[in-house]
């Protein structure tokens, strides 16, 4: 018997309120709203890990397509730049499913958040020209290819979504506009996250009904979050992004902590 069974119309509800807060942070951020999603799950509809993921993966492929069209009608996504990133996203999420078990999850964890704290001091220091597009020569787009398969791999090794990885690069490496890099960011998440949920769907790890749910509640919440985004001021745009930064290194850091004493009681 799945959640919404069990637990009938507060389940509903559930699913509602974490798909409208996760649609606001997606077109606020550029992120697929999974790092929202699937903590939520977990805690207030008693999914487990693999479950909430899917359930997840499911529902952001609804938020992330509207993100895009909310980005896309002022012109602030670049077509060409999210597909080399979906090309080396999908190369590298079954690498890093492959390594899953080789590699110490701990270190993996202690070495993204520490990732995640020089991306949230340099975003006090560069501000996102609104104006500025992601440059684009032979070089620059096997970089992007390239950085497309490290976000497919730490997505497929510790289950970070490409946003929060793809945004601040594009931002601080190829001097993006901050509002290109979530529009271009949505783009990249849509083909990848078929794939996933395909895969997720065949091994029965997705609560259909949960996740049409929360998809739904994101086509409200979603173009909001793009409304403010692009209302902003960069520079506030920056502190609200390396807070909500600062909130997934914590929670990754507890993790990474979790996982190095399990490995010790092991």
């Amino acid at each position: 018997m799945n959640a919404v069974q069990s637990r009938g119309s507060r389940a509903i509800l559930t699913f509602l309120g974490i798909g409208l807060l996760s649609g606001f942070m997606s077109g606020l951020f550029g992120v697929g709203g999974g790092t929202v999603i699937v903590p939520m799950l977990v805690t207030f509809a008693v999914f487990t890990q693999k479950y909430a993921s899917g359930t997840s993966g499911a529902s952001i492929i609804v938020t992330a397509s509207v993100g895009v069209i909310s980005y896309a009608i002022d012109g602030q996504v670049d077509w060409l730049a999210a597909l080399l990133l979906a090309i080396g996203g999908i190369v590298g999420a079954p690498i890093g499913a492959s390594l899953l078990h080789r590699l110490s999850e701990a270190f993996l964890r202690w070495f993204f958040v520490g990732f995640l704290l020089v991306v949230i001091v340099s975003l006090f220091f560069i501000i996102p020209d609104r104006d500025a597009s992601v440059p684009l020569n032979v070089w620059l787009g096997i970089a992007l290819v390239a950085l497309g398969v490290v976000t497919g791999i730490l997505s497929g090794l510790i289950g970070v979504g490409g946003g929060i990885i793809v945004v601040p690069v594009l931002i601080l490496v190829f001097g993006a506009s901050d509002l290109v890099a979530k529009g271009t960011s949505l783009l990249m998440m849509i083909p990848t996250t078929i794939s996933g949920a395909w895969k997720n769907a065949r091994n029965h790890n997705i609560d259909f009904v949960a996740a049409a749910v929360i998809a739904v509640a994101t086509v409200v919440t979603t173009p909001l979050g793009t409304l403010v985004a692009t209302h902003v001021d960069p520079f506030v745009g920056n502190l609200l992004f390396a807070a909500f930064l600062l909130v997934i290194a914590v929670q990754m850091g507890l993790k990474a902590r979790r996982a190095s004493r399990n490995k010790k009681e092991a």
